[in-house]
């Protein structure tokens, strides 16, 4: 890993107004988030479902318009469409269901040639063919199934085809948004492996998006933990997943099984209380104050500030 800051989030604000009879609701699906990752790093981003991490992925590469906030890419403040479609080259997204980001009515090869078609990427039909070959074997995939469609092929194997699209731009960064979730046991370990590769033979950058903290620890860096929209912890792959200091990454971290059955018993899973807020209708001060054990008046008053508790380890927290 470089010490080059290859992607800086700064204050990433993602609103969306929800029509609510008479008036308009503002559903805060980001809210002030601020990260970046480092060249040939993965920085792996989790937590529950609808807590905005797809929407942090999306909103950086300008697929939704962020309602505040910079996102800088290799110094370039990321703004303006000529920039946008610059940064387009260098990163790229690979989708979580790998049934509904593939078109139907395209072969795979139009699949992972349309990239190159839409940068331009090739000065002749046979460069074309032959880029597309080299993608195909790069993930695993044999040339000759680059006349099907991909409702024949597995989800593994379609999940293949995503990434090989993906790296036909030849990519510096890629946001995988749990692009194994939607797979069987198995294959996820393959398609995991074959990211680590990837890095290593393409030196990428990686934000992984997954709710599986057994697949992140695996394969980042890195770990961010997001709440209701809000960052709330991120260090040290290790440290996050073995000495966790935000209540709720502890929480979620005690949900974790472990294979041995001994460890398992003696092990405390921590059970939250209450149900996740409403998007709509945020509590006051910390969003994790409902339902935290610790909760104090101060959790009510102010959003905590992420602060650096150990050395590159950041949490937000009044209790810490």
């Amino acid at each position: 890993m470089s010490d080059k800051k290859l992607l800086e989030v700064k204050h990433l604000k993602q609103y969306f107004d929800i029509p609510n009879g008479l008036r308009t609701l503002k559903l805060k699906a980001v809210d002030d988030v601020t990260f970046d990752i480092h060249e040939g790093e993965t920085l792996g981003l989790v937590g529950e479902s609808g807590c905005g991490k797809t929407t942090v992925g999306r909103t950086i590469l300008q697929l939704y318009k962020p309602t505040a906030g910079e996102v800088i890419f290799d110094g370039q403040l990321i703004k303006g469409s000529k920039t946008i479609r610059e940064f387009r080259k260098k990163a790229q997204m690979v989708f979580q269901d790998p049934y509904s980001s593939l078109d139907p009515r395209m072969t795979v090869s139009d699949i992972i040639g349309e990239p190159l078609d839409v940068h331009k990427l090739y000065s002749n039909k046979a460069e074309r063919q032959e880029k597309i070959k080299y993608l195909m074997d790069l993930v695993g995939l044999s040339s000759e199934h680059a006349s099907r469609y991909a409702h024949e092929f597995s989800g593994g194997q379609r999940q293949r085809i995503g990434i090989a699209r993906a790296l036909a731009v030849d990519p510096k960064f890629i946001i995988c948004d749990e692009p194994v979730s939607a797979l069987d046991v198995s294959i996820q370990a393959q398609v995991v492996n074959m990211f680590e590769d990837l890095q290593a033979k393409l030196g990428l950058t990686y934000l992984f998006i997954a709710h599986d903290l057994l697949v992140v620890k695996h394969i980042s860096t890195r770990i961010a933990v997001m709440y209701l929209g809000k960052l709330i912890e991120i260090g040290p792959a290790n440290e996050v997943y073995h000495e966790p200091i935000h209540p709720y990454t502890t929480s979620l971290l005690s949900a974790v099984p472990v294979p041995d059955p001994n460890i398992a018993r003696a092990n405390q899973r921590i059970h939250l209380e209450g149900d996740v807020p409403s998007p709509l209708h945020m509590p006051s001060g910390c969003p994790f104050r409902t339902r935290c054990p610790k909760a104090c008046d101060a959790c009510a008053e102010s959003m905590p500030e992420l602060r650096e508790i150990r050395p590159g380890h950041f949490v937000a927290c009044h209790l810490i």
